[in-house]
């Protein structure tokens, strides 16, 4: 068994919880089965720019984790430190052991970030998190959306439940952002839609939607 921590961890995340970094960051946190204590960050008043919060996260960003007196913040370096200090076999792995599924799932992470952003902007995590109504995309978001559907197509053959033979980080990301296309008006593949409702259930989701619905309230 791993020994205890001397110390929790801290997860600072915005008020309103509808960063997906963050999201990402809790689930890894949650997976890893490590104790965590959530700190809000009113972005809307600017509070990641002022003191303290500025002093342990330059670059101003959420989300941000305290471990001691060492403070990390980007969603995806997040991950990758847990990984490394709260290693397999004492604690779940998030990623797959072998190199090359290793480095995949960072490669599908890496572009979930850095691609789709008309998608993105035109279906913001509140039609995620909060059942909004998504509105008809337009021509630039239709033509993400037809690449994202295309790439998981190829990652995701007919019937597989998940990315590789073990639920991977990657999974929380890649079925967050096909939930961007859950409406039914939306042109989402039946087993597409299944994997990403499959992927929702975790219990590191569920208590994260209970987060928002709980901040909401």
């Amino acid at each position: 068994m791993p020994a205890p921590l001397a110390s929790p961890l801290t997860l600072y995340v915005d008020a309103l919880l509808l960063s997906p970094y963050a999201m990402a960051a809790y689930v890894a946190l949650s997976e890893k089965g490590l104790p965590v204590e959530l700190r809000l960050v009113d972005l809307q008043a600017g509070e990641q720019r002022m003191r303290p919060y500025a002093n342990r996260a330059p670059t101003c960003r959420v989300p941000a984790l305290a471990h001691d007196a060492f403070h990390l913040t980007e969603s995806s370096a997040i991950i990758e430190y847990l990984e490394d200090v709260f290693a397999a076999p004492d604690y779940p792995a998030l990623y797959p052991s072998a190199p090359q599924q290793r480095a995949r799932a960072r490669q599908i992470q890496a572009w979930l970030r850095s691609d789709l952003a008309a998608l993105r902007q035109e279906r913001p995590t509140e039609v995620v998190f909060h059942d909004a109504q998504g509105a008809p995309l337009g021509d630039t978001a239709q033509a993400a959306a037809a690449k994202l559907v295309r790439v998981a197509q190829a990652l995701l053959p007919e019937g597989r439940p998940q990315l590789f033979d073990a639920w991977c980080i990657a999974d929380t990301e890649l079925a967050l952002m096909l939930r961007r296309l859950a409406g039914p008006a939306d042109d989402l593949p039946d087993n597409l839609r299944a994997y990403a409702d499959a992927q929702w259930q975790r219990p590191a989701v569920q208590t994260w939607l209970q987060f928002n619905q709980d901040a909401r309230a």
